[in-house]
C-alpha cells in the first residue's frame, strides 16, 4: 500500500494528514490513524489509488454536493449545465424557482438535466443573525445542579433556575444566566455525572424537574403526598451539606415520585395541553421514549441490545413499543413536564427584566450507545470518539466518548438531525452556547481505544453546519455564543463574527504577542468575556496555583511540577501587575492572602474590555474554590459533583444569596465595575470581603 496514495485519499475525504498543535508545531498524522478514520467513513483503504479514482469518478458523475446550502438573499450556486432545469419544493408546501428570494428553511431542490432527475436538500440560512444586543451586558454563569435551595432535592432544579434568574436580574442587574447543558440522562441509575456526555441532546434530563411544581401534585391524596415527601426529606437534608452530589439517589427518588404523579388523572385542559405537545413532537419523541423504555431492561447502550432491537425502524422495535407502551408514555409525559418548567424559567427571567434570559449550553455530542446514537445511527460514525488534541492546560489531550456526525450522510439529510436538536434547545432559550464551536468546521476524531493524541481532524461543510445553527437561532430569536477556545484556525473566528456568532475570550488565555497579559482595550468586541470556564479552577484557587498540585497528583502533567507551578505563579503575578497598573488592585496585594480583592479586580478588568457580553461565574462571586471538572480524568476527581460552597467549604444555598444582606453586598462587591453595566446602576457598594479561602482544597472531601 502506498502511503502517499493514502494521504491523497485522506485529503480527498476531508481527513487531515497533519495539523498544527497549540505550540505552533506541525504534527504528522500516523498511517494507522488515517486507515482507521477512512474505514470508519466507509472508504475502502485496501487499494488507495483505486479508491481515489472511484471517488473522483463519482464526483464527476454527480457534481451536486450532498446538500445545497445558501444564504438568504443569495441565489444558490449550482455546478450544472445551462440547459438543466431547476425548481424548489418548499418546506411548507408549494414550488418556486431557484433565486435570491427563497424563504429561510430546509427545502428540496429538484434538478432535471436531459431527463436525469436529481433531488438534494436545500438549506436556506440567515446571512447573519439579526438578534440585536442593545447594550453591553453581563450575566451569571453556573452549573445548575450545584445551585441548591432548602427545598430542592439535593441538587439544583428548574425552579431554582427561575429564582436565580429573577434575583440576579432585579437585585444585581444581570441580563442573562448561562447554565450547563440540561440534556437527557439515563432512564435508570447509574446516571452519568457529566452534563456534557448525555444520552440525547434533543431532550432534557428529568433530574431538573421540581416535583412540587407539577400541577397534578396538587391533586394527590394525603398518602401519596406523604410518600413523595418521604423520598424528598433525606435528599433535602443532604442538600444542606457540602457533600458531593449523588445523581443516582436524586433520580431514584424523583423517578418514584414522577411515577406516582403520572398515575393521577389530569384536567381536561391539561390533557389537551399534553396532546398538543405530543402532536408537536411527533415521532421524534416516541422514538426517544421507546429507547428509554427498552433501556430499562437492556441498559443504556443500544449496541449491547438484542440484535433485532438495534435498528429503530425494525418491526421488532414497533412490537416492543406496543408491549411497553405505558413506559413509553411515561417518558413522553416527563418530557412534557420538563418542557413546561423550562418555559417557565425563561419566562421568569424575561419578566424580571433580563434582556436575554437563559442561555442554554449545547454539548458537542452524546453517548456513543445512547438515544441519539440509536435514533440517528445512520448519520453517526461508529468506532470513533470525539475529543481534542493536547493543549496547554490538557497536555495529554481529551477523549469525550461521543460518536461524531458523518459529514456526508448528515448533509444528505439536509442537516435535519442536527437542526432538530438546535431547535429543541432554542425553544426555551434567549441564547445558545455551542460548546467547542470549531466542531462545526472540523472535529478531532480518535479511533476507539486509542490515545487522544493519536487522532486527526475531519472537516465538515461549515456552511451547512453553521447554517443550521443560524436558522434555529433565528427561529428562536436567540443569540449564539460559540466556545472558540483552544486550537482554532484564525479565519474561523472571522467567519463566525461575520455571521453574527459571538466568540468566547477567557482572561487567563488572553496574551499579547510577547506572552504578556493583554490590555483590556485590545480585546475583541463580539465575544463573551470571562475570567475562566467550567474546565478551569475558580479564581480563588487559580491564584494559588493549587490546580498545578491537583493535576500533578492526578498524573496529568507532561513536565516537572516545579516548572508548571513556576509558570502558573508567574502568570498570576503578571496579571496582578497589570491590575495594579490599571488602578484595579492595591499596590502590594497578596493574591493568596486576599483572593476576594483579585476577584473584584478581574471583574472590573472585564468591564473595561469592549466585549459586548461579560460572564461572571457564580462560584467566583461566592468564593468557591473547587473545580467543577478536571479534564483528562474520569475517576480520580469527582467531576460535575461539586455543590456550590463558600471559601471555607460551607454550602451556599439559594436562599442565602437572595435573603442575606451580607451575601448580597459581598456579591455586588465581587462584581466590581461590572455592576455599572447594569441598567440604572451606580458604583458597587463597598462590602466586607468574602471569607478567606482554605488552602486545603485539593483532596479533603472526595
Amino acid at each position: 500500500m502506498s502511503d502517499a496514495a493514502l494521504v491523497r485519499l485522506a485529503e480527498a475525504h476531508g481527513v487531515a494528514t497533519s495539523y498544527v498543535n497549540w505550540q505552533g508545531t506541525r504534527i504528522p498524522v500516523s498511517v494507522d490513524t488515517l486507515r482507521h478514520v477512512l474505514t470508519a467513513l466507509g472508504v475502502d483503504v485496501s487499494d488507495p489509488e483505486a479508491a481515489l479514482r472511484a471517488h473522483q469518478e463519482a464526483q464527476a458523475a454527480h457534481p451536486l454536493p450532498p446538500a445545497v446550502v445558501t444564504r438568504a438573499g443569495h441565489t444558490p450556486r449550482l455546478p450544472l449545465p445551462d440547459e438543466a432545469r431547476t425548481w424548489v419544493e418548499l418546506a411548507d408546501g408549494g414550488y418556486t424557482d431557484v433565486g435570491p428570494t427563497l424563504p429561510l428553511g430546509l427545502h428540496r431542490l429538484h434538478v432535471d438535466n436531459r431527463g436525469n432527475h436529481q433531488q438534494r436538500p436545500l438549506l436556506v440560512a440567515p446571512a447573519r443573525l439579526s438578534r440585536s444586543v442593545p447594550r453591553r451586558m453581563w450575566g451569571l454563569m453556573t452549573q445548575l445542579y450545584s445551585v441548591r435551595s432548602h427545598v430542592s432535592w439535593a441538587m439544583g432544579d428548574l425552579h431554582n433556575l427561575a429564582e436565580l434568574a429573577t434575583w440576579s436580574a432585579r437585585d444585581l442587574g444581570a441580563s442573562f444566566i448561562l447554565v450547563n447543558p440540561l440534556h437527557a440522562t439515563e432512564p435508570l441509575p447509574p446516571v452519568t455525572d457529566s452534563p456534557y456526555l448525555p444520552v440525547s441532546r434533543h431532550y432534557a434530563s428529568p433530574l431538573y424537574i421540581r416535583i412540587e411544581d407539577i400541577p397534578e401534585y396538587a391533586r394527590l391524596n394525603s398518602i401519596q403526598r406523604e410518600t413523595i415527601q418521604r423520598f424528598a426529606r433525606p435528599l433535602r437534608e443532604r442538600g444542606r451539606t457540602a457533600d458531593l452530589l449523588d445523581r443516582n439517589a436524586v433520580w431514584q427518588a424523583k423517578r418514584a415520585a414522577l411515577e406516582i404523579i403520572y398515575g393521577v388523572s389530569r384536567s381536561e385542559e391539561r390533557e389537551q395541553a399534553f396532546r398538543d405537545y405530543l402532536d408537536r413532537e411527533g415521532e421524534a419523541l416516541e422514538r426517544y421514549a421507546t429507547w428509554c423504555a427498552i433501556a430499562e431492561e437492556h441498559g443504556p447502550d443500544y449496541r449491547r441490545w438484542p440484535e433485532p432491537l438495534r435498528d429503530p425502524t425494525a418491526e421488532e422495535v414497533r412490537v416492543e413499543t406496543r408491549h411497553r407502551w405505558r413506559r413509553v408514555d411515561f417518558y413522553r409525559w416527563t418530557q412534557w413536564i420538563l418542557d413546561s418548567q423550562l418555559t417557565h424559567a425563561q419566562t421568569a427571567a424575561r419578566n424580571a427584566g433580563m434582556d436575554v434570559g437563559i442561555v442554554h449550553d449545547l454539548a458537542v455530542g452524546a453517548q456513543s450507545g445512547g438515544a441519539d446514537a440509536w435514533i440517528h445511527r445512520e448519520v453517526l460514525v461508529p468506532g470513533i470518539h470525539v475529543g481534542a488534541p493536547p493543549d496547554e492546560f490538557n497536555q495529554q489531550g481529551q477523549d469525550w466518548g461521543q460518536a461524531p456526525w458523518h459529514p456526508v450522510r448528515l448533509a444528505e439529510q439536509g442537516y435535519l438531525p442536527f437542526l432538530d436538536q438546535l431547535r429543541q434547545v432554542g425553544r426555551h432559550a434567549g441564547g445558545i452556547r455551542v460548546d467547542h464551536v470549531m466542531g462545526l468546521f472540523r472535529l478531532w476524531w480518535i479511533p476507539e481505544g486509542a490515545d487522544p493524541a493519536e487522532g486527526t481532524y475531519v472537516r465538515y461543510d461549515h456552511e451547512g453546519m453553521v447554517g443550521a445553527l443560524l436558522l434555529a437561532a433565528h427561529e428562536a430569536n436567540a443569540l449564539v455564543i460559540g466556545e472558540d477556545l483552544g486550537t482554532v484556525e484564525p479565519w474561523v473566528r472571522d467567519y463566525l463574527s461575520e455571521r453574527g456568532v459571538f466568540g468566547t475570550s477567557v482572561l487567563w488565555f488572553e496574551r499579547d504577542e510577547h506572552g504578556a497579559p493583554r490590555r483590556p482595550e485590545t480585546w475583541r468586541t463580539d465575544c463573551l468575556a470571562t475570567v475562566a470556564t467550567h474546565d478551569l479552577p475558580p479564581i480563588t484557587s487559580y491564584v494559588t496555583a493549587e490546580h498545578v498540585a491537583l493535576r500533578s497528583h492526578l498524573g496529568l502533567l507532561t513536565r516537572p511540577v516545579e516548572e508548571e507551578r513556576a509558570e502558573a505563579e508567574a502568570q498570576v503575578a503578571a496579571w496582578c501587575a497589570l491590575l495594579t497598573e490599571l488602578g484595579l488592585l492595591a499596590e502590594g496585594t497578596d493574591p493568596v492572602a486576599q483572593p476576594a480583592a483579585v476577584v473584584t479586580a478581574l471583574h472590573s478588568y472585564l468591564a473595561r474590555t469592549p466585549a459586548v457580553l461579560v460572564g461572571v461565574s457564580l462560584a467566583d462571586v461566592v468564593g468557591d474554590h473547587r473545580m467543577q471538572n478536571q479534564p483528562g480524568t474520569s475517576s480520580g476527581y469527582p467531576n460535575w459533583r461539586i455543590p456550590l460552597t463558600n471559601s471555607e467549604g460551607e454550602p451556599v444555598l439559594l436562599e442565602d444569596l437572595i435573603t442575606n444582606p451580607q451575601w448580597a453586598a459581598a456579591v455586588r462587591a465581587a462584581l466590581g465595575e461590572l455592576a455599572q453595566l447594569s441598567p440604572g446602576s451606580g458604583t458597587a457598594r463597598a462590602a466586607p470581603p468574602l471569607p478567606r479561602p482554605s488552602r486545603s482544597f485539593l483532596w479533603p472531601q472526595w
